[in-house]
């Protein structure tokens, strides 16, 4: 490492929600992210959830049309898209959206293998669910 290095330890996400009950019960009890603290108090409400490894993955504005475009058939994500890989992405679909997310688009198979459904947590995130194939 390089004195102009830095050693980032971990990657932690933070997430301003209009209806923070609704996101617990998406992020926390639907999904299964794991509690790891809550430091609520009567400032404001905020939890910590573990969402295992965590990797920050760059595109350009044609990679991330490409991706929408398979995935959702146009471009229709902000500049933050959350993708969690998950054992199962049609029924991790099926279970956010039976928790209050809205269905985006269908699961697909990628070219690269992986199987991706989209969803919109109630705060609007655009989640990619995806499960790797044998190649991946």
């Amino acid at each position: 490492m390089t004195d102009a290095q830095i050693a980032v330890q971990e990657l932690r996400i933070t997430l301003t929600v209009d209806d923070f009950d609704a996101a617990v019960r998406l992020y926390r009890d639907a999904l299964g992210l794991p509690e790891v603290a809550d430091w609520s108090s009567d400032r404001g409400r905020v939890l910590l959830l573990d969402a295992g490894r965590a990797t920050l993955e760059l595109f350009d504005e044609a990679q991330a049309a490409m991706v929408d475009d398979l995935e959702v058939g146009e471009r229709v994500s902000g500049k933050v898209r959350l993708a969690l890989q998950v054992p199962d992405a049609d029924a991790a679909a099926a279970t956010l959206t039976a928790a209050g997310a809205t269905p985006v688009a269908a699961a697909v198979d990628t070219p690269w293998g992986d199987r991706n459904a989209r969803v919109a947590a109630p705060d609007g995130m655009q989640l990619t669910l995806f499960t790797p194939g044998a190649e991946s």
